[in-house]
């Protein structure tokens, strides 16, 4: 796979300058460049590493004196880290997953697929499913009874879509992803103890120990169009509706939705995060990783939560949220701070109260 500058930089609606019938194999790092590689220096602190390696071309910062580091051609794009969506998209190799169904899959004499749809080893596909054209179902994945994938999905390697789980077009889902499961949902004969807890905040009353009975998944999952789900992420069927994911979010690796979350479009939710039942995240919502989201409250659109942040109340509109419990991200920095100059107050108050004490002795 190969391109020259010229190519690159049409496909990126970007600058080219120089030798642009330079061809270039692959994209690196400017140190680790030769000089069939296009070198990644959209930084001026990368003009020094330029020199360690051999490149000939690199894509640049606009305003680089490039002549003057010795390359040959560059690319400038106006904003070169959305360049980079292009550039690894054109450059990407992908995973060598062949057009057709591989003699070791199952599928359904009664499942629908779409044109040029590929099947890897060991996948079933069930009963009534229907997939999209153009889709890759990878190895040893699974799609479930009456479950539909739009078209030009992509599936990685051991993904489970469950019965009746309706996924948009251009959906992706990293290696693992698992979609479809029952809610974690039980309940007891009588009041329980949880139930006292969560009334009084502390006191679990009188409630005998009883076991814990199911409630069934009546509901699935309905994903929107241009929706990646990472690997290891996880997402509960709804109860009655179903779980429900908007246009063009995006899922960390071990996301877990739980069951009747419903998030908007243009979310990102990263690493670790988990989101209890019935939550309701807004759009363009990002949660940072290891953020919690308690059961039966909604998130407003364009809030922002830092890493590690715990929401367990509503939150506005256009938050900028920080910590736990989380409040408005200025104010935890700022009681963070404060906090942090404790031991020194503390060591002054000791120092006031001796002198104080002292002065009192004297007298």
């Amino acid at each position: 796979m190969t391109h020259t500058i010229k190519e690159i930089a049409l496909a990126l609606g970007a600058e080219a300058l120089g030798a642009t019938d330079i061809v270039i194999t692959r994209a690196a790092e400017p140190a680790m460049a030769g000089p069939d590689d296009l070198a990644l220096a959209m930084n001026p602190k990368f003009a020094e590493t330029l020199t360690q390696g051999r490149a000939r071309a690199a894509m640049v910062w606009a305003g680089a004196d490039w002549q003057a580091m010795g390359l040959e051609a560059v690319i400038i794009a106006p904003r070169p880290r959305f360049a980079m969506s292009g550039l690894t998209k054109l450059l990407d190799q992908g995973q060598g997953f062949d057009v057709g169904i591989h003699p070791s899959a199952f599928v359904d004499p009664d499942a629908e697929l779409g044109e040029g749809v590929s099947v890897g080893p060991l996948a079933v596909v069930s009963k009534g499913a229907k997939i999209g054209a153009g889709s890759v179902i990878g190895p040893q994945c699974f799609v479930g009874w009456n479950a539909t994938l739009g078209e030009g999905a992509y599936l990685r390697e051991a993904v489970s879509i469950g019965a009746r789980v309706s996924i948009g077009a251009r959906f992706i889902a990293q290696p693992g992803a698992r979609i479809g499961g029952d809610g974690f949902s039980f309940v007891t004969a009588e009041p329980s103890s949880v139930e006292s807890v969560r009334k009084t905040l502390g006191d679990q009353g009188e409630a005998k120990p009883q076991d814990w009975t199911r409630i069934n998944s009546l509901g699935s999952v309905t994903i929107g169009d241009d929706v990646e789900i990472g690997m290891g992420a996880t997402i509960d069927c709804g109860t009655i509706r179903d779980t429900i994911i908007g246009d063009g979010t995006k899922l960390d690796n071990q996301v877990h939705l739980g069951h009747n979350v419903v998030v908007g479009r243009n979310c990102l939710i990263c690493g670790q995060v988990g989101v209890a039942g019935s939550a309701t995240i807004g759009d363009n919502v990002v949660l940072a990783g290891q953020c919690g989201v308690s059961d039966n409250i909604f998130v407003g659109d364009g809030v922002i939560a830092g890493g590690g942040t715990k929401l367990m109340s509503n939150v506005p509109a256009g938050r900028t949220m920080l910590g736990y419990p989380a409040t408005q991200m200025d104010k935890q920095v700022e009681g963070y701070k404060a906090l942090r100059r404790l031991p020194r107050l503390m060591r002054d108050v000791a120092e006031l109260k001796k002198s104080v004490f002292k002065g009192t002795s004297d007298t």
